[in-house]
């Protein structure tokens, strides 16, 4: 009987996409090693990874009868993609179902961050609320401001669509324009990377993490957003240089940040706890009952398509 190693506990109605095969789950809360990882899977022809678990060469030597990663994710840059086509083992992701809550949570964030909102949830709870008064937490309206969307990919998209609602003009710079049918749908328009950031008064990030955009914003363009801008990202930690953006923000050289992601997960640094100007999250971009449990019985079939030789839902390699 094939095995499977899952690095999640997996509920009930997974376990019946897979219960043709033997099952092995880590049962305990917490993130697994890499050691972990190959002592539990070590005989196993399928993994079933989470965006948090590592899966390097030395996880891949580590299985030698491996024959697929399915991970439950969108992005994989958990995964040594190279090595894998390398072994001949498939790797599957679940792109596309996680868009709509992905944006949905972006855009909370972006309201949350704009409109001060867990700010005033804590100074209310604090007691220091007495009356209204002028100038109480005063925030940033939405109406006519420019967003700039840093990746135009399905979720990117969803997010400009969400702005429309708002009345905010969308600027958005990606590796290639989109159609004019579409810029017209979205009322986009493209420019490079350097004028969105000079330009809007919101930057949302929505970018896969590769080498090319390993701390895309770095100090130098983090220093082209204006003062009076805020920065939103729910895409992944390394797009940007966080001891700078840090930097940036106990100087209040831009008004403030909204992140779901940090450079180095699960650690979120002090200083960033710290700040007044920033809403942190830990990292639940697709976290609704829906999403979760779509992602997890396509991570499924992934598995057991590839094992069967059908096409899978999604395959990278």
């Amino acid at each position: 009987m094939h095995k499977v190693f899952c690095t999640y506990k997996l509920p009930d109605y997974v376990k019946k996409i897979l219960s043709g095969y033997e099952i092995k789950m880590n049962d305990k809360n917490k993130q697994l090693s890499k050691k972990e990882i190959i002592k539990n899977a070590s005989d196993s022809l399928a993994i079933l990874s989470m965006l948090t678990d590592k899966i390097d060469r030395e996880v891949i030597d580590g299985c030698p009868n491996l024959k697929v990663i399915s991970n439950c994710a969108a992005g994989y840059d958990n995964i040594d993609i190279d090595y894998a086509r390398k072994k001949n083992i498939a790797v599957t992701n679940v792109p596309g179902v996680l868009t709509e809550a992905t944006a949905d949570l972006a855009f909370g964030l972006l309201l949350a961050t704009c409109r001060r909102i867990v700010e005033a949830d804590k100074f209310t709870r604090e007691g220091h609320f007495v009356g209204w008064r002028y100038d109480l937490l005063q925030g940033m309206e939405l109406q006519g401001k420019t967003l700039g969307i840093v990746g135009m990919g399905r979720i990117g998209r969803a997010v400009a669509k969400r702005a429309l609602a708002f009345g905010m003009n969308v600027l958005y710079h990606n590796r290639k324009p989109l159609s004019k049918e579409m810029e017209h749908e979205l009322t986009a328009r493209y420019v490079n990377l350097e004028e969105l950031l000079k330009e809007s008064d919101i930057i949302s990030l929505h970018v896969p993490l590769t080498e090319e955009t390993h701390h895309l914003l770095n100090k130098k363009r983090l220093k082209m957003i204006k003062k009076t801008a805020y920065l939103i990202n729910t895409a992944r930690g390394p797009v940007i240089d966080e001891d700078a953006l840090i930097k940036i923000l106990e100087n209040n050289e831009i008004a403030g940040a909204g992140l779901d992601v940090y450079e180095n997960e699960p650690d979120v640094p002090e200083r960033l706890k710290h700040l007044q100007n920033v809403v942190l999250l830990p990292h639940i971009g697709s976290a609704t009952k829906e999403t979760r449990e779509n992602m997890l019985l396509k991570a499924a079939q992934n598995i057991k398509s590839v094992l069967n030789r059908q096409k899978p839902f999604s395959r990278v390699v």
